[in-house]
């Protein structure tokens, strides 16, 4: 097969290899399923996705994983780490990061309402948009603590938590968010829960960063409390 890409013309053998990396199908079956497309690529993904699959004992067969959504992220024009990517997944309703069902790309390129990777750039701007929808980062948010954490366990690993808060606090420029951060790895360094991921979002939304408004007898997680003493101790704000 790789003496048959050199008869190929660049185009073609650059979406033979895009192909080949998003869907991990065989050289072979990559290129029928582009030529029984006239070489659309958004075409071919059809006609691959719609043939019986031969029966594999890799449970990643039908994923596209890192190496597919790095081709993707290329052909959109993004970095991998760029929180669009999280929007994406959360519309593709996601299990895990780095990783996309058949189910949930096709589903997720259908609930955005394109075919094609063309019109699926063209949405980036609105999904960014949303990001500065309350309601909307809300659920992406919360979608994220399950998107990012490890398969099989109940709590978020702290490095990845702290990397999810800065890029999602970027968008809603919390001006604590560091200090959050600096917190965890001083006087936590542990896993975060769901529960502290989610109540850490109501007191950003709530609490004033000059905590004017804290009030100690709230029902915030002890590690909530923690961190307003850190915040005095530290004289980030005045007690």
């Amino acid at each position: 097969m790789i003496l048959c890409q050199h008869k190929l013309s660049r185009s073609n053998r650059d979406k033979l290899q895009q192909f080949v990396a998003i869907t991990g199908a065989s050289d072979k079956n990559a290129l029928q399923a582009l030529k029984a497309s006239d070489w659309q690529l958004e075409a071919a993904f059809d006609v691959f996705y719609s043939q019986p699959q031969p029966r594999s004992n890799d449970p990643y067969s039908d994923m596209i994983l890192a190496e597919g959504i790095s081709v993707l992220c290329s052909d959109l024009q993004v970095e991998p780490q760029d929180i669009v990517t999280l929007v994406l997944s959360w519309h593709m309703n996601a299990a895990t990061a780095c990783e996309f069902s058949k189910e949930e790309f096709f589903g997720g390129l259908h609930a955005l309402g394109v075919d094609s990777i063309g019109k699926l750039q063209e949405k980036l701007s609105f999904m960014r948009s949303e990001l500065k929808d309350e309601q909307k980062f809300h659920e992406i948010y919360n979608f994220a603590f399950g998107w990012a954490k490890e398969k099989g366990q109940k709590s978020l690993a702290l490095d990845t938590a702290i990397g999810m808060w800065q890029l999602l606090f970027a968008e809603r420029e919390w001006p604590l968010v560091n200090h959050w951060c600096d917190f965890l790895q001083d006087r936590h360094n542990k896993a975060i829960s769901k529960d502290t991921w989610a109540q850490l979002l109501e007191f950003a939304r709530t609490v004033d960063p000059a905590l004017s408004n804290y009030d100690a007898e709230g029902a915030w997680p002890y590690l909530i409390d923690e961190f307003v003493e850190y915040l005095y101790d530290k004289s980030v704000v005045e007690k």
